[in-house]
This record gives C-alpha cells, sequence and structure tokens, in this order.
C-alpha cells in the first residue's frame, strides 16, 4: 500500500492535524508513559497552538500520510531542517492503531530520505522513547542507528527518555 504526504498549509489544515495527533497520542502513549504525560506532551508538543508556533518559529513541516488507494488519512509527519548540523529533524511519525504494520512507517523514512536528497542534508535524525519497542524496530528496519541516549526534562516533573537515531544520506550517484 502506498501512501501520499499532503502538506498542512490552512488554518483548517493544522486544526485537523492538532485533532488526529490528540487521537493518536491518547491512543497509543498511556500505556507507555501514563495519562498525564501523555496530556501533557500533547498540549506542550502536539496541540494546535504547538503547531502554529512550531511552523511560525521553527520552520516545522508537516504532512498528513494519506492511503492512496482510498484518501483516507493514515496519520502524520512533520519536522524540519537543522541548518547548522546539515540535517532533517523528524520530530513525529504517528499513526493511527489500525493503520500500523502496514509499511506506512517504511515509506515516510523513504520521502524523507528524497527529501534530503533534494536539500542536499548529509542526515536525518529523530528520538525515540526507549519503552517504544514498535518505533524503535521500525527504526532500526529502515536504516536508523542509534547514536545517543538522553534524558530531557520537559517540565511540570515530566522526563522523555529517549535514544537518538539517524541515518545518514547518500547522495544519488550523477
Amino acid at each position: 500500500m502506498t501512501i501520499a504526504f499532503t502538506p498542512v498549509k490552512t488554518p483548517d489544515d493544522r486544526a485537523r492535524l492538532a485533532a488526529l495527533a490528540d487521537e493518536i497520542w491518547h491512543e497509543y502513549w498511556p500505556a507507555l508513559i501514563g495519562e498525564a504525560q501523555t496530556d501533557y506532551m500533547v498540549e506542550r508538543f502536539q496541540s494546535l497552538a504547538a503547531i502554529e508556533r512550531d511552523m511560525a518559529e521553527h520552520a516545522y513541516e508537516y504532512w498528513f500520510l494519506q492511503a492512496e488507494d482510498d484518501g483516507r488519512i493514515v496519520g502524520y509527519t512533520g519536522g524540519h531542517v537543522e541548518a547548522q548540523t546539515n540535517r532533517f529533524f523528524i520530530s513525529k511519525i504517528y499513526l493511527l492503531a489500525e493503520e500500523r504494520g502496514r509499511g506506512f512507517a517504511k515509506e515516510t523514512v523513504r520521502f524523507y530520505e528524497g527529501l534530503c536528497r533534494e536539500r542536499n542534508l548529509e542526515a536525518m535524525y529523530l528520538t525515540v522513547n526507549k519503552g517504544n519497542d514498535l518505533g524503535i524496530r521500525a527504526y532500526l528496519g529502515t536504516g536508523f542507528r542509534t547514536i545517543d541516549a538522553v534524558e530531557t526534562d520537559i517540565g511540570n516533573g515530566f522526563i522523555m527518555d529517549d535514544y537518538i537515531m539517524e541515518k545518514r544520506i547518500e547522495p544519488l550517484a550523477p
């Protein structure tokens, strides 16, 4: 199954993205990090205000992941170029529960590989919760490698306990 990457551009798109993020996060994350931290992280990083802030202040780009067979939205992704490191930071790859395991994450990584090549970036990287076995396996399976481990205080008594994973991008042969 293939997906299209539909850019999030309009105020309606951003509102739909925030609602989708809220749905996915509250389905997946409470089992790993608890309900209170899930609520906090959605408000701080996935809400409409956070999405609009990241787009305006940090040049984030977001895309809906849309199944090409029937046009349904299966998830979303987003991130931004880090000019100082010549890498793309993939902040988000999230899929609806019923869409996991269908190869959409792998297609999303391929999308970012192409984006990095187009923009002459040397690598892409992301953070993944150390307890997120599904995500870790998916990223390892697409060529990412763990380059660091970090604990980040995100406020309100919560810590993000993550691996940093990176995938180097080989330029296409001339």
